[in-house]
């Protein structure tokens, strides 16, 4: 794989000596890469990722992995809020949602299993349940790398989660009826076992709704409406299993 290097001036050393154990996938959000390129490396915008990739497969290193890049920002997942001094963070060239957002071509895909493998290899902290996307971290704030980010094929190459058995819904299918506050409850708490920040309320509030987006977004990318649902809850549940056999390895 061939890496240009890039250097951007924008990061600092990880505090507290954190283990690096997330792996954080983001979409630039930009027209084009060498937009992208100038701001990551513009001292004055303060934003950095550690690697871009662009459409063609090609591979830029802007941060070393040493360092703590400036991606992340106000984010939270599993108890953690300095997302950045845990997470190596890779920016995908894509013009997103607000500039005409479109499906990620292999080129990059591969480019991009390809650096992640090698990632995952020097830091095997990162467990397949925290491969994760920004939406994840921050569910309020961001939507990328977004539904039309291929999570299932990357799961596939054994770069993050996918769920094994889960009851499909088909577009046609009867909304289900409004959940109790205990069936709620119930899902807050997986969402909050899983990763998520949720309140334990029983309320479907903005926060609950937010992150079970994030979680369709990334896990059920053909229906993101962020309601509770039986096809939600079960990909869910296979998932915190699937977690728990890593565990035992």
């Amino acid at each position: 794989m061939r890496i240009v290097e890039r250097p951007s001036p924008n990061y600092t050393a990880r505090r507290d000596e954190a283990a690096v154990d997330i792996l954080l996938l983001h979409y630039t959000g930009m027209i084009s890469r060498e937009h992208a390129l100038v701001r990551l490396c513009d001292r004055q915008a303060a934003v950095s990722a550690h690697y871009l990739i662009d459409t063609d497969g090609l591979v830029y290193r802007l941060v070393a992995e040493e360092q703590r890049a400036w991606h992340a920002g106000v984010s939270y997942w599993g108890g953690v809020r300095d997302i950045n001094s845990h997470a190596i963070g890779i920016e995908l060239v894509n013009p997103g949602h607000a500039l005409g957002y479109r499906p990620f071509p292999p080129a990059q895909m591969t480019a991009l299993a390809g650096l992640a493998a090698d990632i995952l290899a020097r830091h095997q902290a990162i467990t397949p349940d925290r491969v994760l996307g920004h939406s994840d971290v921050a569910p309020a704030r961001k939507t990328d790398p977004g539904e039309k980010f291929n999570w299932q094929w990357l799961a596939e190459r054994g770069i993050g989660l996918w769920p094994r058995r889960a009851p499909e819904a088909g577009p046609s299918d009867p909304r289900p009826a409004t959940p109790g506050r205990q069936e709620i409850a119930q899902l807050q708490k997986l969402l909050v076992d899983f990763g998520y920040e949720v309140p334990q309320s029983g309320i479907l509030g903005v926060t609950s709704r937010a992150a079970l987006s994030a979680f369709q977004r990334h896990f059920r990318p053909w229906r993101i409406d962020g309601l509770p649902d039986r096809e939600t809850r079960a990909r869910l549940e296979d998932l915190l299993a699937q977690r728990s056999v890593i565990g035992k390895a």
